[in-house]
């Protein structure tokens, strides 16, 4: 417990992990919603599980991610001028942040009964998420020059 930085980076993977299975698990929800149109008993499920994963588990993992993080960059001393690589993981985080941003608007589009997005659309996009945390984590691991 003499180790608050240590405690707090292990607060951060924690919820970088909860907010990243969200971000795997939600596109994948989108895509059996967009297939099964039209049956309204199995669309009012997906509904609610939609709406419990943003509202209980992406939405506070992902804030708390993106606090974390700044206190830690805050708190490790990587100030001005940041190393390079941690410019391009704050550039992979707003995109992962868009991404989740993306993930709402389509999740209220299901909710208001106008989206048009296929299942294949939605099979894609949930390729992305992986594809940034697998630069977060190189960057992290290896701080590249």
């Amino acid at each position: 417990m003499s180790d608050p930085y240590g405690w707090l980076k292990a607060f951060h993977i924690l919820a970088v992990i909860s907010w990243m299975a969200g971000l795997f698990y939600l596109p994948r929800l989108f895509v059996y919603h967009s297939e099964n149109a039209g049956k309204i008993e199995i669309i009012s499920v997906f509904e609610v599980m939609e709406r419990r994963l943003l509202k209980a588990i992406m939405r506070p993992a992902g804030l708390v991610s993106l606090v974390s993080g700044l206190v830690l960059v805050h708190l490790g001393g990587w100030g001005h001028p940041f190393p390079a690589w941690l410019v391009w993981k704050l550039l992979l985080v707003v995109a992962l942040t868009g991404f989740h941003g993306l993930l709402e608007v389509h999740a209220k589009r299901f909710r208001e009964n106008r989206e048009v997005k296929s299942g294949r659309y939605f099979r894609v996009i949930n390729e992305f998420p992986t594809l940034l945390v697998i630069g977060i984590v190189c960057l992290v691991v290896l701080k590249p020059a």
